[in-house]
This record gives structure tokens, sequence and C-alpha cells, in this order.
């Protein structure tokens, strides 16, 4: 047996896209009185999704302008996805030498605007399948998409890992018996990632880390 499959989270890991958050959030959050986020303030409300970021930013104060506020970031958010976001160091590199895996993203951000990201920044040829928010029936930190990425690629947990840069990118995949792989450069703090089978600083580590595991497989 040998690893067929790599999961991968998009914001965080491939993608340094929380400007563009930020600045989408602060559009849609400004006309109801709420001070402008910086990027370390955004940094610490990502990762569940656009509903759940809204939900946190608002409190129980302004609950109820969510669903405008959430109209107004994803119009916004739709113009500018690509203004301020990058790849990372050594993504596009190290992707085009993992030719001999089939590759998935599972993105908490909805499908079509992943698509656009991955798309605008010239990633979209790596990847076999992408999974949104709004794809599978249920988003991280369910093992829901896993499964289902599993499912739709065939393979099988032992034959899988999933490489993210939050607990909920590990909680996804070990709740699917994945083994998974934490990136340090990304969104949350290094002790969130504690729960990781592996830990890498830099995104081309990940090839000596797959053959590591690979050989635990055999």
């Amino acid at each position: 047996m040998s690893i067929q499959l790599l999961l991968f989270d998009l914001d965080g890991t491939l993608v340094d896209t929380i400007k563009d958050i930020t600045n989408s959030l602060n559009y849609a959050l400004t006309p109801i009185g709420i001070s402008k986020l910086t990027v370390d303030e955004t940094k610490q409300f990502v990762g569940e999704g656009i509903t759940k970021l809204i939900e946190k930013v608002l409190g129980e104060e302004k609950k109820q302008f969510r669903d405008d506020v959430k109209r107004k970031f994803l119009g916004y958010y739709n113009d500018h996805l690509i203004d301020y976001s990058s790849v990372y160091p050594y993504v596009k590199e190290t992707l085009a030498r993992l030719v001999n895996y089939k590759k998935a993203i599972i993105s908490n951000k909805r499908e079509h605007l992943s698509r656009g990201i991955l798309h605008e920044l010239e990633l979209l040829g790596y990847f076999d399948l992408i999974v949104g928010s709004d794809t599978a029936p249920g988003k991280k930190p369910s093992d829901v998409p896993v499964r289902y990425v599993l499912q739709k690629l065939r393979a099988s947990p032992e034959e899988a890992v999933m490489i993210g840069d939050s607990n909920f990118d590990i909680d996804a995949g070990r709740g699917a018996g994945v083994t998974t792989v934490a990136v340090t450069y990304g969104y949350r703090d290094i002790r969130y990632l504690s729960d990781a089978d592996y830990v890498i600083d830099r995104f081309d580590e990940l090839p000596a880390v797959l053959d590591i595991i690979s050989s635990k497989l055999i």
C-alpha cells in the first residue's frame, strides 16, 4: 500500500488570501458601524466558512445584520478575489513534483470562489477535484467532505493525506482516519496544530514527509 491521494486546504495552506477577505469584510461591516478589522484580527475568525466568520464578528449584539453583511461580503469578494492574494512560496514547484498523486482541494470557501482563486492564480490544473463549503453535505471540521473526496476519487483513508494550516483541517482528516500534515506558515498559531501527525514549516518539505508516511505503509 502507498499514498495515492493528497487533500489540501486552500486559504492559509496554498494561497494567502487574508487581505482580500479582510477588505471584503470591512466593506460589508462599515455600514453597520463596526470598526475596520486588521488582517491579524481577521485571522482569528477564519476557517469555518463565511457564515461562521460573520457570526463571530457580529456577536450577539448585531447578529440581526448577518444576512445583509453576508450578501455584501460575497458581492464584493467575488469582484476582488485576488487583488492582494498570492500563492505561498514553493507551492507551485512542489505541486508540479507531486504528479504521481491524485490531488483535491477541500475548502470551507464556496466552490465557485475556490475555483476562481485557483484559476486566477494558475493552480486549478494541478487538482482532480475541488470541494467547497457547498459541495458536500458538511464542511470542516466535519469529516464529511474528506469522506466525500475519498469516495469520489476511490481511495481508502490509509491511502490519503490531509494537508492544512488549521485545527479544522486536522480534525476533519483525523475524523476520516486520514494521516494529517499541518503547515505552520498559515493563519493558525502552532498551538492549534498539536494533533497533526506531521508538521512542516515550508511547503517544499511535503514530498519528504510523504516518503516517510509511505515507508510506514509498506
